[in-house]
């Protein structure tokens, strides 16, 4: 007889148990054991050398937490049944599935068009039909096609835990301690109101706390830099090989998975139809080619392979405003020297984009807080609030990538 429980020893929060054969089944499943090979963080391992974790780290980080807040809720007297929580745990497991290729690096780049959260969908419906229809309520639950509206919000919501665990474990790996939460504090303090997951007039410091260490977190670390000029390295790599192809020249992948997306850009086939090899796809099928690619005869594929195998990146620089077009001008040309190319290859290596983030956006999902005597405010509209409406605007930073002297 199969084990119906298993435990995993986490270097965030001690032991998780997994004590359903459903899950145990998806956990086993090949298209979630992938989860391993894509990074959480994608480059920021080339500035936080400790933020080696993946994917599957985070996804079973988000479950365990998932179950934390279910047991806080229905200690509080809200109503959940075991099919609902088993399919609010399967929602959030299965809730970054869609994930290609250094995750959100290169989201649109190989397949177009189309989100992550599109095609965690697709393969959470192909799965539900392998599993004779266990996970349609976790389907509905992570669509929002549910009744019970405070499981979506559990999954995706401005107080997710997908947010909570990406945060703590984000700053547990790379060491970052501002984006240090207190995930245990605020999932003391969640409950349901009138169908909707609020949170108890006690833990406002909290939840202001966790939204200026996501704030933080993206300046310090999701957009830093350094970060970024490797991510966008990433980008005009893939775009270049694109390039290359769509004039009939070589650029052969390392697997038939990342070679199929790169030979078929044009295909208008829906991803449906070439759902079972996208799930053949992860970080190794990149990395190997540009390993390969590194030696390859086209001189701006191979040199710009070579900078990011060898982490020679493009220089960065960040300000609040547009970069003067006559300095983008002169660096193009410095660039188009250098590398003896013309100064329309020098796109490749010389461009400018803007970095933005929003602390808190009431608009998208609001914090709303229960007080003792029913009143319910937005998080932004508390008395002394330390999160304002004037967060709730998004910070743009313009950057430029351009070649190191």
């Amino acid at each position: 007889m199969p084990s119906t429980r298993k435990i995993i020893n986490d270097p965030v929060y001690g032991f998780i148990t997994l004590d359903h054969p459903l899950i145990l089944q998806i956990i086993s499943h090949p298209v979630y054991q992938r989860l391993r090979n894509i990074h959480q963080m994608a480059f920021a391992h080339l500035v936080y050398p400790g933020a080696v974790h993946s994917r599957l780290h985070h996804s079973l980080g988000a479950y365990h937490l998932m179950c934390s807040a279910l047991n806080e809720l229905k200690s509080k007297g809200t109503e959940i049944t075991d099919e609902e929580e088993l399919s609010a745990k399967i929602a959030i497991l299965l809730h970054d599935i869609g994930h290609g290729p250094f995750s959100h690096a290169l989201e649109n780049e190989l397949i177009r068009g189309i989100s992550h959260e599109a095609v965690s969908i697709l393969i959470m419906k192909v799965l539900n039909e392998e599993f004779k229809g266990q996970l349609q309520m976790a389907i509905d639950v992570f669509t929002n096609n549910y009744p019970k509206h405070f499981l979506h919000q559990l999954i995706s919501g401005q107080l997710d835990v997908d947010r909570m665990d990406y945060l703590t474990r984000d700053s547990f790996f790379t060491g970052v301690a501002e984006g240090v939460i207190g995930y245990d504090r605020i999932l003391k303090m969640l409950t349901v109101h009138e169908g909707n997951l609020m949170v108890e007039e006690k833990g406002i410091y909290s939840i202001e706390k966790f939204l200026v260490s996501r704030r933080l977190m993206y300046w310090q670390v999701y957009l830093h830099k350094t970060v970024l000029s490797a991510e966008m390295m990433l980008v005009k790599i893939i775009r270049r090989a694109k390039e290359l192809i769509s004039k009939k020249m070589p650029a052969k992948a390392v697997s038939d998975a990342l070679n199929f997306f790169l030979q078929n850009q044009n295909d208008s086939t829906p991803i449906e139809e070439h759902l079972d090899t996208f799930c053949q796809l992860d970080d190794h099928d990149v990395m190997a080619t540009i390993k390969n690619w590194s030696r390859h005869p086209d001189k701006i594929l191979s040199v710009l392979c070579r900078s990011l195998v060898n982490r020679n990146l493009l220089k960065v620089k960040l300000q609040a405003e547009a970069f003067d077009p006559v300095w983008v001008a002169e660096k193009k040309k410095e660039a188009a020297s250098s590398l003896n190319l013309s100064l329309e290859d020098t796109d490749y290596f010389v461009f400018t984009g803007v970095a933005s983030n929003t602390t808190y956006d009431p608009g998208d999902e609001r914090i709303n807080v229960l007080f003792k005597d029913g009143t319910i405010k937005d998080i932004s509209e508390v008395d002394n609030a330390l999160i304002q409406r004037n967060l709730s605007s998004t910070i743009k930073k313009h950057y430029i990538c351009y070649l190191r002297n």
